[in-house]
């Protein structure tokens, strides 16, 4: 609905605009504004601000606010007790940390931050994206943020330059987009990741998948058989990932290979390598296709791909086929078959001219299982599909669905209705299971009614 407002005397027609839904916290105060610019200009000219970095959270916010209140009493300004603490925490958040984006890192339900230039920023919370009333002062500003972020990773941005990934001290994953690649001035994507990585009975708690799919995934894991986890971008890969991983026994060495650091697995004799981008000459760059190489010389018993999306794809293959079972990676792709055309395709990029029905039978002798999971339209991400990959004695090549979410409907609000369910088809894999003393029984692959109306339930 269109609103009206008096100016001049006249009735002006002023049209909708997107309304922030949620409030970022107070931040912006004029007065309060102007006081932390010029306290900030005196702490960069009067005291160590190295040595002040270097200071606990606590100490150092002790040590700020011992010299501000020397400043205030210096120049008789005195102000508000509750404005003073805002004072504080924006002349550090502006001076040793990122400005008003602070309080969202500090916010463990945001898991997404889009800046979308220096007046509209959006969180996502909850698998969905909402709108806040933070806003930076200018575009000056935010590129200051952005420069504070990717300076101590030595990168740049500029308009030779203008885009980036770098990484947060918390592990969070961000990219930068300035002018003139961007339109709208400067973008910066924030993915934020839990201190604490969920575990399988966190992502089945929030319906992700069942009981039934949880057992078999573990089981299959720690069986040592090769998953590739398959997905669009935000669909919960790496969540996933770094949740089932746990079912590697604790004995096992794994070597994580990404291209920015985002898994954390919590076990002892696990050690990670991360690529790197070329230096502002060009040089220097390490790819993953260059990690999986070397971490075959480091004694693995697994190898960890966080994602394959190139010639990488081949090595990773070629480790699973030379004894590194049990060796799990995701991919980009919509369905399990579509992964599978992916690696094909991965390994043509590597530059192995073979025919398709060889890359086919190389595959498939790598790979025993793919997990579809799906980020759906209400924003809940789920396991959709847990495939086996095997080759028939004709040599072609299926790709049996062993559960399946399925859906039904939409509820009233949005929310997407289905259950999850086992398709009928028993796993080749049973036998391989026992061996490792997992008894799987084959009624957990059983379907029929009964067993539908038992899962079924709103997401």
């Amino acid at each position: 609905m269109a609103l009206f407002r008096r100016k001049d005397e006249k009735t002006v027609l002023q049209e909708d605009a997107p309304r922030p839904v949620v409030a970022a916290p107070a931040y912006h105060n004029p007065y309060i504004d102007e006081l932390a610019d010029h306290y900030k200009s005196r702490l960069l000219r009067e005291t160590n601000l190295e040595r002040l970095t270097s200071l606990a959270q606590g100490e150092m916010r002790i040590a700020i606010e011992r010299m501000v209140s020397q400043y205030m009493s210096e120049e008789k300004v005195v102000i508000p007790r509750n404005e003073k603490e805002l004072l504080l925490t924006r002349l550090i958040n502006e001076s040793v940390g990122l400005g008003p984006l602070e309080p969202l890192l500090g916010d463990p339900d945001i898991t997404e931050i889009s800046i979308n230039g220096h007046k509209e920023v959006y969180i996502e919370k909850n698998g969905r994206l909402e709108l806040t009333d933070l806003k930076f002062r200018d575009e000056e500003h935010l590129r200051h943020i952005v420069d504070r972020i990717v300076a101590p990773l030595g990168r740049r941005i500029d308009e030779s330059s203008p885009m980036v990934d770098a990484r947060l001290k918390d592990g969070s994953r961000v990219n930068a987009v300035i002018p003139p690649i961007s339109l709208n001035g400067t973008l910066v994507s924030i993915r934020k990741f839990r201190k604490d990585p969920y575990h399988m009975d966190d992502l089945m708690q929030f319906g992700s998948f069942d009981g039934a799919m949880s057992r078999f995934l573990q089981a299959i894991v720690e069986a040592k058989m090769n998953v590739l986890i398959s997905g669009g971008t935000g669909s919960g890969k790496t969540t996933l990932l770094n949740a089932v991983s746990r079912s590697i026994p604790p004995f096992e060495r794994i070597i994580t290979i990404e291209d920015s650091a985002e898994l954390k697995l919590d076990r002892p004799n696990c050690i990670g390598l991360e690529a790197r981008p070329p230096n502002m000459e060009g040089r220097g760059e390490i790819t993953i296709r260059h990690l999986v190489k070397n971490s075959l010389r480091m004694r693995p018993d697994r190898i960890i791909v966080g994602e394959v999306r190139g010639a990488e794809a081949f090595d990773m293959l070629q480790a699973m086929n030379t004894g590194h079972e049990g060796s799990l990676t995701t991919v980009h792709a919509n369905t399990p078959h579509d992964a599978f055309t992916r690696l094909e395709g991965m390994v043509v990029m590597a530059g192995m001219d073979l025919p398709s029905a060889i890359i086919r039978e190389y595959i498939v002798s790598a790979l025993d299982f793919i997990v579809q999971v799906t980020r759906l339209t209400d924003g809940t991400r789920k396991m959709v599909s847990i495939s086996e990959v095997i080759t028939k004695p004709n040599k072609e090549v299926e790709v049996n669905e062993i559960f399946r979410f399925q859906r039904i409907g939409m509820g009233k609000k949005g929310e997407v209705l289905g259950y999850f369910t086992p398709t009928g088809i028993v796993p080749q894999c049973l036998e391989r299971l026992r061996m490792f003393g997992l008894d799987i029984d084959e009624s957990l692959f059983t379907t029929g009614e009964v067993k539908r109306r038992e899962h079924l339930h709103p997401i």
